[in-house]
């Protein structure tokens, strides 16, 4: 008598109902990835169940959804000797290696008369997950055991664990047969590694160091209630024992040229209901095994070759990590006559892409200053080549992440790299590290200009703050404040300024100011009449509005607007440079953070060095009053569609210099909507809330100009 039959029969009905739906809806969401049901009509069907077998414990079976968690945790692996042996691949690193693979296999297959001549063979190509090998055992369509390649002949036992994940179907479906071992790769989505971090940052414990690392570590705990916590998913992809499965591929399915031979006793195909690895991999598939449906059927080497450019091309798209493709003559015959050489097959090849991670020494930690200040720590290490390239320089991104990381000088560490992504400082190996490795201190100064580094509260980067004299920050803050909205110097581009400062003409935004035509005209591209127009928007530029002298000395945090609310307030740049943080923060609109900013720029000497530079160049701002009496004072005006004359920049800046504001929707407190050609919704909501609207001609009426 089973244990369903001790049960009410309606029980029983509703038990198995229950199972199937919530088996059901696993398929759905881990193997299939298309699920239907809410999270919290799943919880409840997985209720209703526990509760009836907590009602009934005779109905508790192994193979019930609710047996995946919750087992006592182990003392320690007990070994399992697998019944075929778990074979490795052999691997092809280049091309050539490929190539001549498959001339091998041509060969052999030509001359056992299976292959016709100029045929080409036909090639199963799959992904080679990062992962951990399992083989997953069913006995009569139930999960009986599942263990861990070992050495290829014993591994480990994870049963447990393994009854956990989700993607790994209890019972089989359909028509299995009475023992199949399932092999296939443990692994860990990018993202769900990601999730997993955090949670990890978040209690305070170890971080993992990527997600192979973790998928093993997970599946090795000794509490599958760990396990069960884990973000694990299964791809199976190849088979080791079948006992009493019945032939599934119909005689006209069978191809002419592979008669198949009885297989040999240690071979991979005893049992095997089907005449091709692809049809193997479908029969997985109907019985509800996770199979990933990213492989190809191709011909020959240059098949081989096009799926593997295809998978290295989208290789970083991919939710979970491969570190190559794996290739397999697809008929099953045909591996029978190739057979197997030591521990891997003749009929299959891993095809590995570049190396993304590799262990080196870090050598040392400098910083690097990028065009904003930013000051990044650079890690130095002994070259390493990975990801197809050698490696001797790798970011640490900045000072929080190395304390976090624990990365130390003279460590062993992971470096990390992914196509064209720059090269990471992943973590150190810390069972590998010397006495004597020391911690990395952030310095004080820049490295280029020896000015001040600070960082900011609420801030994870540290910047040199000599952004005028900085050589590092040079070319950025010079296009910077030959920009429309600064100092709108027309020709001065970032190409000329790439030649001005490489060639050491110009060291700071003072000597732009002192450059002639006949300076001018021996750089590339710059002809006499390019030079004096140069020259001409130089001396015009000598005469900018405080607010736009402000902005162009690219202090961080202030921009366009709070450059204008300082010009406007203070009334001079000498009174803007002396203010102290108390009286910045009685600036519209200007925060803590900003006024520290402000202080902090002007504090650094190299920074008034060149102020005063500029001053001696000509340079001299025209001075800005309060709002007090500015035809705009106080108002919020809203530009839409294309005015006949003036640009949006143009009006935008009569706009605030006549002491408005400029906003970008309407509302009951706009003062004005000025509309041009072609108004949109703007137009609209100003009409319906009864704001009043101008055209340029009224917009300049407004501002005291003639239009």
């Amino acid at each position: 008598m089973s244990a369903l039959e001790k049960a009410p029969e309606t029980v029983r009905a509703q038990v198995l109902a229950l199972r199937q739906a919530i088996e059901h809806h696993n398929h759905l969401y881990y193997v299939l990835d298309a699920p239907q049901a809410s999270d919290a009509e799943y919880d409840r069907l997985m209720l209703q169940l526990q509760a009836l077998e907590a009602q009934y414990p005779d109905l508790v079976v192994p193979e019930s959804p609710t047996q995946r968690v919750g087992a006592a945790p182990l003392a320690a692996f007990e070994s399992v000797r697998h019944a075929r042996p778990m074979r490795s691949l052999g691997n092809a690193f280049s091309e050539e290696d490929v190539l001549a693979f498959d001339k091998r296999v041509s060969s052999v297959l030509r001359d056992a008369g299976l292959l016709r001549p100029d045929e080409p063979v036909e090639y199963v190509a799959e992904f080679k997950f990062d992962g951990l090998a399992i083989g997953v055992r069913y006995e009569h369509g139930v999960l009986a055991q599942a263990a861990t390649r070992g050495d290829g002949r014993v591994g480990e036992n994870v049963t447990a664990n393994i009854r956990t994940l989700r993607s790994v179907p209890l019972k089989l479906r359909g028509d299995y047969p009475a023992v199949l071992e399932v092999r296939g790769e443990v692994l860990i989505n990018r993202a769900d590694f990601e999730h997993l971090n955090e949670v990890q940052r978040t209690h305070g414990d170890k971080l993992f160091v990527n997600p192979r690392n973790a998928a093993a570590g997970s599946l090795r705990q000794l509490d599958p209630r760990v396990t069960a916590q884990r973000p694990l998913r299964f791809f199976g992809y190849g088979w080791g024992e079948i006992i009493g499965a019945r032939s599934r591929a119909a005689p006209s399915e069978q191809p002419d040229l592979f008669k198949p031979p009885v297989p040999a006793g240690d071979s991979d195909n005893v049992g095997a209901p089907c005449a091709t690895h692809a049809q193997m991999l479908d029969w997985f598939e109907s019985m509800g095994v996770a199979v990933n449906h990213n492989r190809r059927i191709v011909k020959g080497a240059a098949g081989l070759l096009e799926f593997y450019a295809d998978v290295g091309r989208d290789r970083a798209q991919l939710p979970f990590g491969i570190d190559g493709v794996v290739y397999k003559v697809n008929s099953l015959a045909a591996q029978e006559v190739l057979g197997y050489v030591a521990r891997a097959p003749r009929f299959a090849l891993a095809h590995k892409f570049p190396a993304q991670e590799e262990t080196t020494i870090l050598v040392g930690i400098d910083v690097q200053v990028g065009r904003t200040g930013a000051i990044t720590p650079v890690a130095r290490l002994k070259p390493v080549f990975v990801g197809g390239v050698t490696v001797t320089n790798a970011t640490l991104h900045n000072e929080d992440e190395i304390r976090r990381k624990d990365v130390r000088v003279g460590d062993t560490v992971i470096v990390r790299r992914a196509g064209d992504v720059i090269p990471e400082v992943v973590g150190p190996v810390v069972e590998l590290r010397p006495e004597g490795a020391t911690l990395f201190v952030m310095p004080t100064s820049c490295p280029v200009c020896g000015s001040a580094i600070r960082r900011l509260e609420d801030e994870a980067v540290s910047r040199c703050t000599g952004g005028l004299f900085c050589a590092a920050q040079r070319k950025q803050s010079l296009i910077h404040a030959a920009g429309r909205k600064a100092l709108d110097i027309e020709g001065l581009g970032e190409k000329l300024v790439d030649q001005l400062v490489d060639s050491g003409r110009i060291k700071s935004l003072a000597d732009l100011f002192l450059l002639r035509v006949e300076d001018l005209i021996l750089y590339d591209r710059m002809g006499r009449k390019s030079a004096e127009n140069l020259v001409q928007a130089l001396d015009k530029a000598r005469h900018p509005g405080l607010g736009r002298l402000l902005f162009a000395l690219g202090i961080r945090h202030v921009g366009e607007t709070t450059a204008r609310d300082l010009a406007r307030h203070f009334g001079s740049l000498g009174a803007v440079m002396e203010a102290d943080e108390e009286a910045l923060l009685s600036v519209n609109d200007v925060g803590p953070v900003v006024a520290h900013s402000i202080r902090q720029f002007f504090d650094e000497a190299h920074n008034r060095d060149v102020i005063h530079a500029l001053e001696a160049a000509g340079l001299k701002p025209e001075l800005e009053s309060g709002p007090e009496g500015q035809a705009l004072a106080g108002k919020t005006l809203v530009l839409t569609g294309t005015m006949p004359t003036l640009t949006r920049d143009e009006a935008t800046r009569m706009i605030l210099s006549a002491g408005g504001k400029v906003s970008g929707s309407v509302s009951k407190k706009t003062a004005y909507v000025v509309a041009g050609e072609e108004a949109g919704s703007k137009l609209t909501k100003a009409r319906d809330l009864g704001v009043p609207v101008l055209d340029e001609e009224g917009l300049l009426a407004l501002l005291g100009r003639q239009g």
